[in-house]
């Protein structure tokens, strides 16, 4: 199997192919930045069975909201809430019935820094630090969430004047993965694997702190006659799929 990752004329995404020697079929999804690593192991278990092949997108739910309403040619679409998703099937971009929540995600406040997140919300209450990433709430459901666990924690105004906000919660995740900010909030799945840190320290947020994350995919208007797209969205439910999900962290 070949990879080639390409920058589209977007440079907040990356657009990754995945292809085998003769794809039956293509299909083109949008994906929500939080589910990459998933994605991208699926999609080679996909097309190892079933001989069909995925180009994904990746990036923030509302810059991927704003090219499909923009014309983009993606045929299916996992948000990483479900507001988004049901919006775009309300707007008639969407197959109507085919919204189904695939991934239940979980926030977590994370330093790269072993030892410097000590399990709980102490840190965030000491405020040691300069600096603390999210996503932008605009744009990302993770950055909505975390400003929701904030003023849960009565914090938001306290840390105000230290927030980072990135584009997407992969650039968030850089901003602390590189230091440029001590922690901050990030998806479980970018820091869990098999229910084991990959590095750092963390905090698992408590989910009651935050709205639920539900993350609904969709088939969109554009790929209702292909095959692929059905058949891609079918595979998210089935049992192989739902391991990859669950070992990094999401529930079902």
């Amino acid at each position: 199997m070949r990879f080639g990752i390409f920058h589209t004329l977007c440079p907040l995404f990356a657009a990754l192919a995945f292809t085998g020697n003769v794809p039956a079929e293509q299909v083109q999804v949008a994906v929500a930045a939080n589910f990459t690593s998933p994605l991208q192991a699926i999609a080679r278990e996909f097309e190892s069975d079933t001989g069909n092949s995925v180009i994904a997108a990746f990036g923030a739910t509302g810059q991927l909201y704003a090219q499909i309403r923009n014309g983009a040619p993606f045929e299916v679409f996992l948000s990483a809430d479900e507001r988004t998703a049901t919006k775009l099937e309300r707007e008639g971009l969407g197959v109507s019935g085919s919204r189904f929540t695939y991934a239940v995600g979980r926030l977590v406040l994370w330093s790269a820094q072993a030892g410097y997140v000590d399990g709980s919300d102490a840190v965030l209450k000491a405020s040691p630090f300069r600096h603390l990433a999210m996503a932008n709430p605009q744009a990302a459901p993770y950055g909505l969430a975390a400003s929701q666990v904030l003023e849960a924690l009565g914090l938001s105004a306290t840390l105000k004047d230290k927030l980072v906000e990135g584009q997407s919660i992969t650039q968030t995740h850089q901003f602390i993965a590189t230091g440029n900010a001590e922690l901050g909030f990030v998806a479980l799945s970018q820091v869990y694997k098999d229910g084991q840190l990959s590095s750092g320290s963390a905090w698992r947020v408590p989910a009651e702190l935050h709205t639920p994350i539900k993350q609904d995919a969709l088939i969109l208007k554009k790929g209702q006659h292909n095959p692929a797209a059905l058949a891609f969205t079918e595979y998210l439910k089935g049992e192989k799929a739902t391991a990859i999900i669950q070992s990094y962290g999401y529930q079902r």
